[in-house]
């Protein structure tokens, strides 16, 4: 039977699934005829509610209990004098107004706790004593002076905006309007909505049983509990969906809420807590974003990404909190940089698929691809970083050249003048100077030359050759040359190819000769089209104006390709004019 209650709820008949045949409720016989006859079907537990901290009578087994009262179920039912609410409530509502849960991606409306919510919260906020019941004419007192549940994990306060969302019609509705949510019948009949459809604490949690801890309703190992609801495209699979690594022991402990002893045990408990989350928004254990991923790669579980963002030059996820937004516009949204800017931790997994298909540490990310559109996910690796290196772009450039650009979208697009081959094969036919492998053919991607030096975990975390140069690249004048000066460039191109003049027949003059380094003529990324011209950009020929200047005979300040293997210079370099100077 169901009946309307004063404020609003509805009497259910529907009672606990779950009770021990050895269930030990210490009423007395007056109490128990009258709730026999209220009982449709037995009451089952596979663990006793004596056994657990549910148990706040003087015999129970956890801190907090009471001095003298034996009765076990009176501290939250009783057959008569209750508070009227089903199932026959013997606490009053607490008369707190609460913070809820919000999210730029929540689409459920939240109100204030309902049902069986607001029961539980009438402990569970610390508003209410343990002892004010509403069947006893007094409080009943507490070993060593308790009224309140501690300052701990169980005190969740009037503030459940660190919590995970209750008393929420969870429909098929919903479902359809957040698809990453399973529909009301996948969900297990262990887990169940309440009378409206509602997703309440008693979804979760079962009161009277505590068979794996903290009174949830399914084992948190592998989230198995959140799976039950959520489905995260990608996650099967995935690097933190199958990760055996373990916690070696050292440093902090990445896991003090979780159970489990893997990565893929601890499941979404590696990074999200569903109660006083450390970010409130989507649940994150840590105020600090990327403290969610360097608690455990800081090399005590993962590889070591703490050490490299802490290089000399790195991509700064430390600099901003709170300003990354799922779903934010990347062509006018506020520069920063976070982890999920590149990475997506529910799909990331281990492939590395050649250059410029996406590798599996980029998986199922946004980006915006070679025509400025958004993409979602993105395709190629370039599409990643023209988000913040396209046309949201930074300021300020490592050289000072004569056609300046800190595009890179318009860098490196098919359409420029001279480009690296990053988003599609180079324009030049004959580069004797690159080293097998490597052809006229091939592409490479941003993290060829923009990564953490060898040794460390691969990708643009941080180094220690600016600007996040997986190797040393100097662009100073008077450089002397050698094989670590320009590292990076042969790394690619051969030394010895490029000193031989195979390329260019004054290489060596100028590279050695003159201690010109390599940034001198060439623009490492590329001349976007309408910037530069075939004639006078070809080469990625782009001139460091604070090295070369204007030729002061002619005035002009330019290369003119004239074909293959020849060109002249319109240049002062080293006090040297060029008026011109031809190859």
């Amino acid at each position: 039977m169901r009946q309307s209650l004063p404020n609003g709820d509805i009497e259910s008949d529907k009672l606990p699934d779950r009770n021990s045949q050895e269930a030990s409720w210490r009423l007395s016989a007056f109490i128990v005829a009258p709730l026999a006859l209220l009982i449709l079907a037995p009451i089952v537990f596979a663990q006793s509610i004596t056994q657990t901290k549910h148990n706040l009578s003087s015999s129970g087994p956890g801190t907090i209990k009471a001095s003298t009262e034996s009765r076990i179920c009176v501290f939250c039912h009783a057959p008569h004098k209750s508070a009227g609410k089903a199932p026959l409530w013997n606490r009053e509502d607490s008369r707190a107004v609460y913070t809820t849960y919000t999210s730029p991606t929540l689409v459920s409306v939240l109100g204030q706790p309902t049902g069986d919510s607001r029961l539980c919260l009438s402990c569970h906020d610390g508003t209410i004593a343990l002892g004010a019941i509403a069947s006893e004419p007094t409080e009943i007192a507490f070993q060593g002076g308790v009224v309140f549940l501690p300052a701990d994990h169980s005190m969740l306060g009037d503030n459940l905006a660190d919590d995970h969302p209750i008393s929420f019609v969870y429909d098929n509705a919903l479902a359809n309007a957040k698809p990453e949510l399973k529909f009301p019948a996948e969900i297990p009949a262990t887990l169940p909505l309440d009378h409206q459809g509602r997703m309440q604490c008693s979804t979760c949690h079962d009161a009277h049983q505590d068979d794996f801890g903290t009174f949830l309703r399914e084992d948190p190992k592998f989230s198995l509990l959140c799976i039950s609801c959520h489905t995260k495209s990608g996650w099967t699979g995935s690097v933190h969906e199958s990760s055996t690594k373990t916690w070696n022991g050292v440093g902090i402990d990445p896991w003090p809420h979780a159970t489990g002893v893997t990565v893929a045990e601890n499941a979404c408990q590696n990074c999200h807590q569903p109660h006083e989350a450390g970010q409130p928004v989507h649940l994150l254990g840590y105020t600090q974003e990327e403290n969610d991923c360097l608690v455990c790669h800081d090399g005590n579980i993962g590889s070591d990404i703490s050490s490299s963002i802490n290089m000399i030059s790195n991509h700064p996820v430390t600099m901003t909190t709170g300003v990354h937004q799922m779903g934010e516009n990347t062509q006018t949204m506020a520069r920063h940089v976070e982890c999920v800017d590149c990475h997506n931790p529910h799909a990331a997994s281990a492939t590395d698929p050649p250059a410029p298909n996406i590798p599996g540490a980029l998986k199922d990310v946004t980006g915006i691809d070679i025509n400025g559109n958004p993409v979602d996910p993105a395709a190629s690796s370039y599409e990643v970083c023209f988000k913040c290196h396209g046309d949201n772009h930074g300021t300020s450039t490592v050289v000072t050249r004569d056609i300046q650009s800190l595009n890179t979208r318009l860098d490196f697009s098919p359409t420029a003048v001279s480009f690296h081959p990053v988003t599609t094969i180079g324009k030049n036919p004959n580069v004797p100077s690159l080293i097998a492998p490597m052809t006229e053919n091939s592409i490479i991607a941003c993290t060829d030359c923009h990564s953490s030096p060898p040794g460390n975990p691969a990708g643009p975390h941080g180094s220690t050759f600016s600007p996040l140069l997986k190797a040393n690249y100097s662009t100073l004048d008077n450089t002397v040359e050698s094989s670590f000066a320009y590292e990076l460039c042969y790394s690619c191109h051969s030394r010895s190819s490029i000193l031989g003049n195979d390329s260019f027949k004054e290489h060596k003059k100028h590279i050695q000769g003159e201690d010109a380094p390599c940034a001198t003529c060439h623009d490492s990324h590329g001349i976007p089209s309408g910037l530069g011209n075939a004639t006078q950009n070809s080469h990625l020929i782009n001139f460091n104006t604070s090295i070369a200047f204007p030729d002061p005979k002619t005035g002009r300040f330019e290369f003119e390709d004239l074909g293959n293997g020849k060109g002249r210079c319109y240049v002062l370099c080293h006090g040297k004019k060029h008026s011109p100077k031809s190859y």
